[in-house]
C-alpha cells in the first residue's frame, strides 16, 4: 500500500503509494469505480475517513491552487456521490487539509511548514515542464503568503538522472534555465535529472529536502509511463491526524 509512510512531525505525515495501492487515477482509461474506491480505501488506511484527500487535474504547468477546506471534489468523491470539480492545477496548498499528488515518472513533492494556527501543507506536481515553469517556487511562495516557516520537502519517487533520457537539445534547453538537471543516462545517453533539479531549487529557496525516493523506472513497485505508457498513476500524500 505505502512504499514510504512517516509522522514527519507531530500530527502531519506524508506517504507514497506503491502499486499495491492500485491506480489512483481517473484519466487512464481504469474504470472510475474501482479507482474511487481505492481512494476511500486509503483514506480509511490512512485514517483521515470521513475526510477526503484532495486531488487535482494536472496540467504540467505552475498553477497553485490553495485548498481553503478539505473538500476532495470529483476526483476523489466517493461512487455516485455528487462534488464540485477538483481544481486544475500542479500544486495544492492547504492549512491542514488532505492533500495528494499523481504520478508515473513526474515527481511527487510534499512540503510542510509551520503556520501560526497550525501546519501549512503542500502537494506538488513537478515533471520536466513544470520544474521549468517553476511550479516549485510557486508553491513555496504561497505557503509563505500563508504565513508558513520552516518548511520542509519530500521528494517522492520518480524517474532517475540515469534513466531519463531525452534528445540533447532538450537537455541544453532546460539546463540553460536549471544548470542541475544536466545528466547523463547510464548508457551515455543524453538525459535530465529532475529530482536534482527539484533539490537545487529547493535549496535556493532555503528548503531542505528530508527525503528522496527511488527510481520509478527502476522500480517494478512503482507506477512508470516509460516502462508502460498505460501505467496507472500513485501518489504523495500529505495529511494532519485529527
Amino acid at each position: 500500500m505505502f512504499l514510504w509512510r512517516a509522522e514527519v512531525q507531530p500530527g502531519v505525515s506524508v506517504a507514497f503509494t506503491d502499486t499495491n495501492a492500485g491506480n489512483l487515477a481517473l484519466h487512464v482509461g481504469d474504470d472510475a469505480a474501482a479507482v474511487l474506491g481505492r481512494r476511500a480505501r486509503l483514506e480509511h488506511i490512512a485514517g483521515i475517513a470521513p475526510r477526503r484527500f484532495q486531488y487535482m487535474n494536472q496540467v504540467h504547468g505552475n498553477e497553485v491552487s490553495l485548498v481553503v477546506e478539505p473538500d476532495a471534489g470529483v476526483e476523489s468523491g466517493t461512487a455516485g456521490e455528487p462534488s464540485p470539480p477538483a481544481p486544475t492545477a500542479d500544486a495544492l496548498v492547504s492549512l491542514g487539509g488532505p492533500l495528494a499528488v499523481m504520478v508515473a515518472d513526474c515527481i511527487p513533492l510534499v512540503l510542510v511548514g509551520a503556520g501560526s494556527s497550525g501546519p501549512v501543507l503542500s502537494a506538488v506536481h513537478a515533471g520536466r515542464p513544470g520544474l521549468f515553469s517553476g511550479v516549485i517556487p510557486a508553491a513555496v511562495e504561497q505557503m509563505r503568503a500563508f504565513g508558513a516557516t520552516d518548511i520542509r520537502a519530500w521528494l517522492g519517487p520518480s524517474v532517475c538522472g540515469n534513466c531519463y533520457e531525452v534528445p540533447a537539445e532538450l537537455r541544453d534547453e532546460v539546463a540553460a534555465v536549471l544548470a542541475s538537471a544536466w545528466s547523463t543516462t547510464s548508457w551515455g545517453t543524453p538525459a535530465l535529472d529532475l529530482p536534482g533539479g527539484a533539490a537545487s531549487q529547493l535549496d535556493a529557496l532555503g528548503v531542505p529536502v528530508e527525503y528522496r525516493g527511488p527510481c520509478t523506472l527502476e522500480n517494478e513497485s512503482l507506477f512508470s509511463y516509460r516502462r508502460d505508457s498505460r501505467s496507472g498513476r500513485f501518489a504523495g500524500l500529505v495529511w494532519t491526524h485529527d
